[in-house]
């Protein structure tokens, strides 16, 4: 069955460009122009992954993905050519899975999209993790802290997994980065704390507890219960 993916972009040619490419890399493509005719798409329809610009009329692509975050956890890669760290900070802290920078290489578009639905194909058994009345259904990829339900994104899920798999093991940046992201780890660029941290707030903000903890130069945990 082919992947969904909606392409929000208000530069007809650009979009053309990648609706045309996914097509030919076996995926359905479906269009927008606008952030506000691309909301009303995706509380309609179902998609796969989201690929989205933040320059976007009538409705920018941050309040587009935070109005999203509120419906749903499809996966979402920005393309964008705004190139502050600033920006790709706070749009990752909204709720994105990776972000991309115009102009940008069409293969790499392509393997970023094959890294994020490989994931969440990776997801696809029937366990369920757990750590006291903390649980992720792997297979759902639904998370709860005594029943109340997590809206987490694809990448916290990865993240909470990887911990719930390995409770008593620290990782470091570089092994959640190459793990979660699939990619060789160059640098820090707060990615992975930006990440970290909306995971543990949104636990706390559920459970009034923290499950994860940093121990200090060496990376993260998850805290025993």
């Amino acid at each position: 069955m082919k992947a969904r993916i909606a392409v929000i972009e208000d530069d007809k040619e650009i979009n053309s460009i990648l609706v045309k490419i996914l097509t030919e890399n076996g995926y359905e493509a479906v269009p927008a122009f606008d952030g506000s005719s691309a909301l009303k798409m995706l509380k309609k329809d179902s998609f796969d992954l989201i690929l989205m610009d933040l320059m976007l009329p009538y409705m920018n692509g941050e309040t587009l993905l935070y109005e999203l975050r509120k419906l749903s956890d499809t996966p979402v890669i920005v393309i964008s050519a705004k190139s502050m760290m600033e920006t790709k900070l706070e749009v990752l802290r909204l709720g994105a899975d990776d972000y991309i920078i115009k102009p940008f290489d069409i293969n790499e578009v392509i393997v970023r999209i094959e890294v994020v639905l490989r994931r969440i194909q990776a997801t696809g058994g029937g366990d369920i993790l757990s750590s006291g009345k903390l649980k992720l259904n792997i297979a759902e990829k639904r998370a709860e802290w005594d029943g109340k339900p997590v809206n987490l994104t694809a990448k916290e899920i990865s993240l909470l997994e990887l911990f719930l798999k390995n409770p008593k093991k620290t990782y470091t940046k570089a092994e959640l980065y190459e793990t979660v992201w699939n990619d060789v780890y160059y640098y820090e660029d707060n990615t992975i704390n930006v990440h970290v941290s909306n995971l543990r707030s949104k636990l706390k903000k559920v459970s009034g507890q923290d499950h994860i903890e940093t121990v200090w130069g060496i990376g993260y945990r998850l805290r025993e219960e």
